[in-house]
């Protein structure tokens, strides 16, 4: 069992609070392009951060819970690409203004770390209180893993989410994003810019991955400390990632497959964990340098493959995948067209 002071906690959430308010601020202060240069910097210092971070806590709380975290660094890095590819739809969708996007995204990972944080407490709390959350969570993980890849060809309906359409139905919207604001002002009436709405998109696309991610970092570990760390580390980098590879994004066109995989696997592990604990202790379980392995090995292939498809085929585009079928345009025309 992992002892964490309440000291540890608070220097903690203060070092991520302060790199994420040092982002939010230069996102307000600066509205500017972020361009590939400036993108690879932060890159490369969101990952350092986080590699230092984990030899410290290697070095402090010894191998196995280094590993874990390392573990759960990666499986969380490998799902906030996914959250990336949606991210992209969402501001060419809405045709997110290039100097507001670093604003949207920063937003994007602050909600998401909020989200993750409620997540998390309420997971650790049921896992703590019923083993059988295991077998939940791996059933959960394995349902996502084969919706992922049956409909790995296919991209969210951002235009159909209900809560979208909800708030373009309810609140006046301003044709433009008036400087990059949330509320305005026309002819003295109090109305709503189409950030608002790309917001709204960017909480619910967030409160989805919560459900899936969580989970997943679950069965890696089962402490807080490594579940939330894991998670902000790799939420941190996303910003800057997003400028550094929105243009390889349409390349990785094996990368839905590859987390599918992923997800299985992990679900799997969940599932054995569970019959391990409540049913018979025979029951093999998957250790977690094994997990590190088939996880890298995975990536590796999906982004070894994908640059090698659309190398014979530039014709090829990645898609971020979905968890359940859209109708086609043509398919809602008919509909539409019914009595």
């Amino acid at each position: 069992m992992l002892d964490i002071g309440i000291t540890t906690w608070v220097v903690t959430v203060a070092v991520i609070v302060i790199l994420l308010a040092a982002d939010l601020t230069i996102a307000a202060l600066k509205p500017h392009h972020v361009g590939f240069r400036e993108a690879t910097a932060w890159s490369i210092f969101y990952i350092v951060v986080a590699v230092l971070f984990g030899v410290w806590f290697t070095a402090r709380h010894g191998g196995e819970f280094g590993t874990e975290y390392f573990v759960g660094y990666l499986v969380e890095k490998s799902l906030s690409v996914d959250n990336l590819f949606v991210f992209v739809i969402i501001i060419s969708t809405f045709a997110v203004p290039a100097k507001h996007q670093h604003k949207v995204l920063t937003f994007g990972i602050v909600l998401a770390l909020a989200m993750r944080a409620v997540f998390i407490a309420l997971g650790a709390a049921l896992l703590a209180l019923f083993t059988f959350m295991f077998l939940l969570f791996g059933l959960l993980l394995i349902f996502t893993a084969i919706q992922l890849f049956r409909h790995r060809n296919e991209d969210p309906t951002i235009e159909d989410n209900a809560v979208v359409r909800l708030a373009r139905r309810v609140l006046p919207v301003t044709d433009g994003f008036v400087g990059g604001k949330i509320f305005t002002r026309i002819d003295g009436r109090r109305v709503v810019t189409p950030m608002l709405i790309v917001l709204i998109a960017i909480g619910t696309v967030d409160l989805l991955f919560a459900v899936d991610s969580i989970p997943a970092i679950f069965g890696i570990t089962q402490e807080p400390y490594i579940v939330f760390t894991a998670n902000a580390f790799a939420l941190l980098g996303l910003r800057a990632l997003f400028f550094l590879v929105k243009g390889l994004l349409d390349r990785l066109v094996y990368l839905s497959t590859g987390l599918a995989l992923i997800l299985l696997f992990i679900g799997v592990k969940l599932l054995l964990h569970w019959a391990h604990v409540d049913l018979d202790e025979r029951v093999p379980e998957i250790p977690t340098l094994a997990s590190l392995a088939v996880i890298v090995v995975i990536l590796v292939v999906v982004t070894v493959a994908s640059l090698a498809k659309t190398r014979r085929d530039p014709t090829a585009k990645a898609h971020a995948g979905s968890l359940r079928a859209h109708a086609t345009e043509t398919e809602r025309d008919e509909a539409t067209d019914q009595p």
